[in-house]
């Protein structure tokens, strides 16, 4: 095959590429099935959204993905290809190869993913010192340079400065700054916006959003918010019980979202246009024992519009009307099941969930 084919046929594979990834952690009451499951694809230049609740597999998927997790209780399963070769099980050693250089992560809180005791400058410089051999001066004019790119005012100044001199904003714009020095193909972003007020949630989520396209770079941008992914994705995965209950282009997925279980994290975002003092809308109910999850679908003792089939057969992901959109879910959201549910409920005639069952 000539250089030029070569060339055309990875430009034209998915950069990533996950098939029925389990990570099981071994503890005294059994295995935690974590991720239990998972296939999707990445295609290059792209944003997909990981959604889902605490405890629902998202951030265990994106640290599995990059081989960050412990190896002496964590079982993993499946096949997971970064440009076409399998990186799943590989040892630390050949992955430090690709952390950095070629897939990076930015953390969820930066005051503990940031070393206290060394000066912002010094642990932008360690990655460029590290993978590309840069010596001491080059890498201390690229750190200023990611500072600046990073929307980081008096760049200079900053990189003498450690973290605690930082406020919370600029802390996550130098974790950004970092996971970028090495120009990575693939970002995960764990959510990144935590802690953080809105307008700086808006900053962030912008600035990733152009370091993505100028760098043409793909991004896997983690969160618990589906407002935070809607108008900076291309394609949003819902994790629920460390499995995938949805999947589709965000436009999709916004106008004709199939799964409960979506519909309730879309109806718990606060509304400006709501009065003062609204009650926010809540899912009943806790995530299920990964150790002894529930026979059918995981989410059914939460669902008010689950039926005896939800409890006793769990719904495999099926294709709905527009091919790139599935869900695991018998009976979806304007089923004919679904709307006569929706009607006893705004009638009274059936209790919120079936938790009690």
């Amino acid at each position: 095959m000539s250089e030029l084919q070569t060339e055309m046929r990875q430009e034209h594979q998915p950069l990533l590429e996950v098939t029925d990834l389990r990570t099981h952690f071994r503890t005294e009451r059994g295995l935690v099935r974590a991720v239990d499951g998972v296939s999707l694809t990445l295609e290059r230049g792209k944003c997909l959204g990981i959604v889902g609740e605490s405890g629902s597999g998202k951030t265990v998927l994106s640290r599995s993905l990059m081989g960050l997790l412990p190896s002496s209780n964590t079982v993993t399963s499946g096949s997971v290809k970064f440009e076409g070769k399998e990186i799943l099980g590989l040892p630390s050693k050949q992955m430090r190869r690709l952390w950095g250089r070629e897939m990076s992560m930015v953390f969820q809180n930066p005051m503990t993913s940031l070393n206290p005791l060394m000066k912002i400058g010094q642990q932008i410089a360690e990655p460029l010192n590290l993978h590309l051999d840069m010596s001491r001066a080059d890498a201390r004019a690229t750190a200023e340079r990611l500072l600046r790119d990073v929307r980081i005012p008096e760049a200079t100044r900053r990189l003498d400065q450690y973290p605690h001199e930082l406020s919370g904003g600029m802390r996550q714009r130098a974790m950004i700054a970092i996971a970028l020095a090495c120009g990575p193909t693939l970002l995960f972003a764990d959510e990144p916006t935590t802690a953080l007020d809105v307008t700086v949630q808006a900053q962030i989520l912008q600035l990733i959003g152009e370091q993505r396209r100028d760098r043409n770079m793909s991004v896997v941008l983690v969160t618990h918010d589906l407002g935070v992914v809607a108008g900076h994705t291309d394609e949003i995965a819902v994790m629920y019980g460390g499995k995938l209950v949805e999947k589709a282009p965000t436009s999709v997925l916004f106008a004709h979202m199939k799964m409960p279980y979506t519909m309730s994290l879309m109806r718990s975002i606060p509304k400006l246009e709501d009065p003062s003092h609204t009650r926010l809308a809540t899912i009943p109910g806790r995530p299920p024992d990964l150790v002894h999850p529930p026979k059918g679908c995981r989410f059914a003792p939460r669902c008010a519009y689950a039926r005896d089939k939800c409890i006793t057969e769990e719904p495999p992901l099926r294709q709905a009307e527009d091919p790139n959109h599935s869900y695991a879910c018998w009976y979806p959201v304007g089923s004919p099941e679904f709307n006569q549910r929706e009607a006893e409920l705004n009638s009274g005639a059936v209790p919120v969930t079936l938790e009690a069952r």
